[in-house]
């Protein structure tokens, strides 16, 4: 799936992502909406992780959706 998939089905997905990511608001993902760069900077906020790891971590979670 890339992230253009990704972006068009969000709302399936989201709940894919709260999982992944506990400390995450549904109301911060839902305003990420499907964005990866929106989603590495929550990912890198919420759990203080360089930017570099935030995009490993969220690629590979995409991937496997």
């Amino acid at each position: 799936m890339n992230w253009d998939q990704v972006e068009g089905n969000w709302k399936q997905i989201q709940g894919k992502a709260q999982a992944k990511w506990g400390e995450l608001t549904d109301d911060e993902l839902t305003q990420a909406k499907g964005n990866r760069q929106e989603l590495v900077g929550l990912v890198q906020a919420k759990y203080g992780k360089a930017k570099d790891e935030a995009e490993r971590e969220v690629d590979d979670w995409m991937s496997g959706v």
